[in-house]
């Protein structure tokens, strides 16, 4: 048995799981040991259980309301299976990124083919980010990782141009309540959230011995590319909202038991002030 206990303390996976389940039986066993040399075992441990559900319905509402605690992943871009790097400009269409051809090809101009793509965007919805917008930066950090990953271009080998977005969050998602939308507590759902990112090569940069290498310069006889990319919201605040609602659905039904064993108890003592009075 020693020998045990010592190879347990020196896992640390081991001995925080222990941890965690003796802490645990012994905040709740000592309650429960209280209660039930005052109640009875059977009703202590409802009213301890009872107030354990309680207590997690107001501790998962607080990490639902501020997203701390228990949290699920994070909202990311991901990728778009097949379509996620664009080489070609007529095959934004074939990608689903817009409705209808460009009407532009590789083999037309690429500055006159990047503003045909513009104009035709705009008019299908999309809005062009700022470019001193954050979202314009994180689209772009998640860009340069799907460019590496495909092996079209590697780190300072192009520029960023243009973002394109449609459907964000703040646009997207209903149900909402008000005259503007101003309350979005309730709005659970939402359109998918798309971005498009133009990227420019730069002209190959000649370096020499003793010289700091020139400032990169687009090439303007190369066409652009594009990665195309769907925001996944996350699920930060899942775990949260399962606690809570579990837990207080649990509390409910044992409030509820509660209220009957004491309707039980008031009727059986009527019935023997009855019999005692006969």
């Amino acid at each position: 048995m020693t020998a045990t206990l010592l190879a347990i303390n020196w896992e640390p996976e081991l001995r925080g799981l222990l941890t965690v389940l003796i802490g645990t039986g012994v905040w709740m066993g000592s309650i429960y040991l209280i209660l039930g040399t005052n109640l009875g075992a059977r009703l202590g441990f409802l009213v301890a259980l009872t107030g354990l559900m309680g207590w997690m319905s107001l501790m998962g509402a607080i990490w639902w309301i501020y997203g701390i605690g228990l949290k699920g992943e994070a909202a990311s871009w991901k990728q778009v299976p097949g379509n996620t790097v664009i080489q070609q400009v007529e095959f934004l269409h074939e990608a689903g990124v817009v409705d209808e051809p460009l009407g532009v090809t590789s083999e037309d101009d690429p500055a006159a083919a990047s503003a045909a793509v513009n104009d035709h965007l705009l008019s299908q919805g999309w809005t062009l980010v700022d470019s001193s917008a954050p979202e314009f930066g994180q689209a772009q950090a998640s860009a340069e990782v799907f460019l590496a990953e495909e092996g079209a271009f590697d780190t300072g080998e192009y520029a960023v141009t243009n973002v394109w977005e449609i459907n964000p969050p703040e646009e997207s998602a209903f149900p909402k309540l008000g005259p503007n939308g101003e309350f979005d507590q309730i709005a659970f759902f939402h359109k998918p959230y798309h971005t498009l990112v133009e990227v420019a090569p730069f002209v190959p940069v000649l370096t020499e011995a003793g010289r700091a290498p020139t400032a990169p310069e687009i090439d303007q006889t190369r066409q652009r590319q594009y990665v195309y990319m769907v925001r996944d919201l996350g699920s930060l605040r899942e775990p949260a909202a399962y606690i809570c609602i579990g837990s207080t659905l649990s509390f409910l039904a044992l409030c509820w038991l509660l209220h009957r064993r004491d309707r039980f108890v008031k009727q059986n003592l009527e019935r023997k002030a009855v019999a005692a009075g006969v």
